[in-house]
């Protein structure tokens, strides 16, 4: 199992509840496979699945990504100007 530091910024922070959580998946696991568990605890999460940037240890990544242990995931709506 690999442990994991999930950031949820903006609007996820408000559909979510929470800023930040740890989570535990199996070794070999991608930056999908977390999606997918967060989308089932959080369902209204599916609603920015398209759009979302994802970061992992501060850099951005693509949803084929292998996570690792000991990994910071960042989950962000897309950045909005004004």
């Amino acid at each position: 199992m690999i442990k994991l530091r999930v950031l949820f910024f903006s609007v996820l922070r408000d559909i979510t509840g929470t800023d930040e959580i740890s989570l535990e998946l199996p070794a070999g696991a991608t930056m999908g496979d977390l999606l997918a568990q967060i989308e089932s605890r959080w369902p209204k999460l599916r609603d920015w699945q398209n759009s979302l940037l994802l970061a992992l240890d501060q850099t951005y990544v693509k949803r084929d990504e292998p996570l690792h242990d000991g990994a910071e995931v960042a989950l962000m709506p897309p950045v909005q100007g004004g």
